[in-house]
Parts: C-alpha cells; structure tokens; sequence
C-alpha cells in the first residue's frame, strides 16, 4: 500500500495511491494512518492534481546511517565501521517533494546523497532482530544533504546535517515492500550520478532497527536513514536532484540559494 500525506483544495488529506503508472487517484482515507486504521472516505482525486507532501514528519527525529555502503566510505577515505554509525538530523530538515533544498552561506560543497527511509510504525525500545518486522510502519525515499566541507571541519556531523530543508523525503510511503535487494539511483539535472543496490548495505535494516532501539528509543513517525551508495557529488543551486529506489517512487528536489 501507498501511502501519501498531500495538500487538495487547500487541506491537508491523507490518502492511498491506486491505479496504474501515469493514471493515478488517490483515495482519500480518514485521519493519519500512521495512527488508525485505513478508512476511505470515498472521494478519490487524480494524482496530478495534488500536492504531495513529505509522507512523514517525524515527532523527534531522523536517524542517520553513516558509511553503511563499502564503496562510498571508500570514495570518501573512510574505513567502513565495524558497528553502525549514527547520527541525528532534526525533524526541522524534512521537506516535501519538490521543495527547494536550501543551500546555506555557511558551505561551498553540499551534496546529495540518495538513500532508503526507514518510516518506524510504533514506539520500541530494545527490538530484536526478529521482531524488527513489526515496528515498521513502512519504508520512503530520503535524501540525506550534507555540507560535506562542514562535515570534514567540525568534531561532528550536526551542523553538516542539520541545516533546514536537508532532508526531503517522499514521495510517499510503502507499506509492503522486501528492501533485501532494491535498485537506488540519483541523478543531477538528468544526469546519473549513484547506482546502488540496498543489498550492498554492510548493516541490513532488522540489523539496524535492532542496534538503534539498543540506544534510543523511537517513536511513531520517526525515520531511519540507510545510508547512501557510492557517487555522492556536490550540487549547486539552480541544479534538479532525484533519487529513486525501486519499488517506492521518485523524490525530485531543486537547490535554491539560501
């Protein structure tokens, strides 16, 4: 099931994504179904003719994976570490599909870096491996935008990360989806700049589900960032980037001067 949150008419709905490539609706559904059951409410809506929105706004916030792809810890000089990497980035990064990505004064090197979401479906603490399936709501794509220069220069990643607008996700959220061996593209103005496949990750998803509720505790709504492939490269504004990962959708964002 595709799940979106979008704005019609001037409200904000949620809804279901149905019918096939380029002839989409969007059955309207009653509440956050992040929180209630499904409940159509009857009324369906051309996708076209919505504005999507980010699929989630976190209620605390957003985990990142860092170096959890061999060969983009390698293109940076980094070894791949043996536990994952964690970082946060505040639920004040999130923007929707087709949002501008702010490019701060403060950098001369931000990049993008395509990567599965994680969307948690409940609050958890101390997952097992086994039971990861049941605290995950559904999976999105992210795009975790980094001041790479900022990144290299502070003690830790928070600045680099944390700006607003560096973390869209969308377009919307997959429910039932097996993310063992998906394709993740990113282009640049048209151009492909990372191809990676999700079963390159040195940490899979139950494993970091687990290692992360090891930690902290994750609320609904909360999102983890996977990690990105191999190809992360700098953008500029005036630039278009869209990542992909197979099964979900396109997230499609411009870069704007801040």
């Amino acid at each position: 099931m595709r799940i979106a949150r979008f704005t019609y008419e001037n409200s904000q709905h949620f809804g279901v994504i149905e019918g096939d490539p380029g002839a989409e609706v969007v059955a309207v559904v009653e509440g956050d179904p992040l929180y209630t059951p499904v409940k159509p409410t009857g009324q369906h809506v051309p996708l076209g003719e919505v504005k999507l929105l980010a699929p989630v706004i976190p209620r605390s916030k957003v985990v990142g994976i860092g170096r959890n792809y061999a060969d983009h810890a390698a293109e940076l000089g980094n070894d791949v570490p043996a536990e994952p990497l964690l970082f946060l980035k505040p639920n004040t990064t999130v923007v929707s599909p087709g949002d501008a990505i702010g490019y701060p004064s403060q950098s001369t090197e931000v990049h993008y870096e395509g990567e599965l979401a994680i969307v948690i479906g409940r609050l958890c603490r101390d997952v097992p491996v086994e039971r990861v399936p049941e605290v995950i709501f559904g999976y999105t794509v992210g795009n975790d935008v980094t001041a790479r220069d900022l990144q290299r220069s502070d003690d830790q990643w928070t600045r680099a990360k944390g700006f607003d607008t560096f973390c869209p996700l969308g377009p919307w959220i997959e429910t039932d989806l097996d993310v063992g061996d998906l394709a993740v593209t990113t282009t640049l103005n048209g151009e492909l700049k990372q191809a990676g496949r999700t079963s390159q990750m040195v940490h899979k998803v139950p494993d970091l589900v687990a290692y992360i509720t090891s930690v902290m505790t994750l609320l609904p709504g909360d999102v983890i960032l996977t990690g990105t492939p191999a190809g992360v490269g700098p953008m500029k504004p005036g630039d278009a980037v869209a990542v992909t990962v197979e099964g979900i959708g396109t997230l499609t964002n411009s870069v704007v001067a801040r």
